[in-house]
């Protein structure tokens, strides 16, 4: 690396070179050329590597810029990589590396075959700060090679029917092909299990799919997925929830059925929008959850209003240095949050999804499907409305929000009206609405698109204009006869 691209390298991570420094290091020429470089060298003669598809990309200013690629390697074969890029410390040194040694783990991709054709799954670029983990490399997660390895899926998946799980698959197949779903090194992994002989089952041959945790957080998440699955079925509410097939603990994972039809953000914002019934079904599935007994959020941890606000600042500490003018509204829009909060009347805690999304309930013809169940927690029961609000502002936002409105006014008629706009749950989900809407913002916006300066601050400036109305609202309401509960 010359000095210059050193120059700019620290530029970028440090955040003074804006987001032009951000997308150099992830899209100009000499930072991909060396990626692509250690990729070569990573094949170790199997041939130059295929495009790299840019996913996503996380970027912590003065700390870390992290993203996630897609690698062809010819014939039809993709391989996810994370790639980090650290400031370095004295001497041009990489700093510390906290994750756990991965040796162990790149014997066992070798002894299964899953390694090739790379010959090492992890490398260090210290010219670049750059740190390069392949899949299904992740010391963090050990299991990760293991329940990736299909003989030994074949092995799980019979052992999951033999310890009597809820998967009435009939018999298992002989072989199944594995794909990662989702590769984020340190935080989660998520794997589709395909039966390789499903055309000669009754069946058909549904996938499964495979959730890992550690630290024993899957045995819990499985026993909340239960319970929901069960309280759903018995209230019918017309909206079921994926039963898990089973937890694994000596794999620490999760097994899920294959879900019907197609997420419900799918038919979202687009000319003649057919999920009118579907919106008032999510919204009445919000309330039986909420109504459910207080035995469905056992051992549930409690997430606050304060920790929604911790999480809005944490997801948007980029954009301070990126967008200096937009950043600052966020931190205005936090203040004016609690104090708005502080101001308004509060209720007893109760079960909460808490990342209740039109992402998160799959239409079929037999109805929704309500899906993952990591974030469940107890806490105000007017997050998940503000949540499931913010959410069709941005699947709205594609149409300059036409038809925001009446997608809103559906969902909340769904809901029940035993909540109505005057009240205080109301009053706190539009809190909500504003918050989330700035956090989902910042996180799904992407960083390496174009226009991702002017979305953003489109996106803010509707989350501010949502807080203003709450706030005017509250002000309107303070003068009557209060606001009820």
């Amino acid at each position: 690396m010359s000095s210059t691209s050193g120059t700019r390298l620290a530029d970028a991570l440090s955040g003074r070179a804006g987001v032009d420094g951000v997308r150099w290091v992830l899209r100009a020429p000499p930072a991909r050329s060396a990626l692509r470089r250690e990729l070569g060298m990573l094949l170790d003669g199997a041939g130059p590597p295929g495009p790299c598809r840019l996913r996503r990309a996380k970027f912590k200013p003065g700390r870390k810029l992290t993203a996630y690629y897609d690698v062809e390697l010819g014939g039809g074969a993709r391989r996810p990589v994370a790639v980090t890029w650290t400031p370095l410390e004295g001497r041009g040194a990489l700093p510390p590396e906290p994750e756990l040694d991965g040796s162990a783990m790149q014997a066992e991709a070798e002894h299964e075959g899953l390694a090739a054709p790379f010959r090492r799954l992890r490398s260090e670029v210290p010219a670049w700060g750059m740190r390069l983990l392949v899949s299904p490399l992740d010391p963090r997660y050990p299991q990760l090679v293991r329940v990736s390895a299909p003989g030994h899926v074949r092995d799980m998946l019979s052992a999951a029917d033999g310890a009597g799980g809820a998967a009435g698959t009939g018999a298992r197949a002989s072989r199944y092909a594995v794909t990662i779903v989702r590769y984020r090194p340190g935080q989660r992994h998520v794997l589709r299990y395909d039966p390789a002989d499903a055309g000669r089952r009754a069946d058909g041959g549904r996938a499964v799919f495979a959730k890992l945790y550690r630290d024993g957080d899957g045995a819990r998440s499985h026993r909340v997925a239960v319970r929901v699955a069960d309280w759903l079925s018995q209230a019918r509410a017309g909206v079921t929830a994926a039963r898990p097939l089973a937890y694994l603990p000596d794999d620490e994972v999760v097994l899920y059925p294959q879900v019907a039809g197609a997420p419900l953000s799918s038919r979202l914002g687009r000319p003649g929008d057919a999920s009118a019934g579907r919106l008032g079904q999510a919204g009445a599935c919000l309330r039986v959850l909420q109504q459910a007994p207080a035995t469905l959020a056992e051992e549930l941890p409690a997430h606050d209003f304060d920790a929604e606000v911790r999480s809005l600042a944490r997801a948007s500490e980029h954009v301070r240095p990126l967008l200096p003018e937009v950043g600052a509204r966020i931190a205005d829009l936090l203040d004016r949050a609690r104090e708005l909060h502080a101001r308004l009347p509060q209720e007893a805690p109760a079960f909460a999804h808490g990342d209740y999304k039109a992402d998160h309930l799959w239409v079929s013809p037999r109805g929704l499907t309500l899906i993952d169940f990591n974030t469940c927690s107890l806490a105000d029961p007017a997050l998940d409305v503000g949540k499931f609000l913010a959410d069709l502002h941005w699947w709205h936002a594609a149409t300059d929000g036409r038809g925001i409105r009446r997608a809103q006014q559906r969902f909340l008629e769904g809901y029940g009206p035993e909540a109505p706009p005057a009240g205080a749950r109301m009053l706190r989900a539009r809190l909500y609405e504003a918050l989330v809407l700035a956090k989902i913002t910042v996180r799904r916006v992407r960083i390496f698109d174009p226009d991702w300066a002017a979305r953003t601050e489109a996106l803010v400036d509707r989350a501010d204009h949502l807080l203003r109305a709450a706030e005017e609202l509250r002000r309107r309401r303070g003068r009557g006869a209060g606001v009820r509960a």
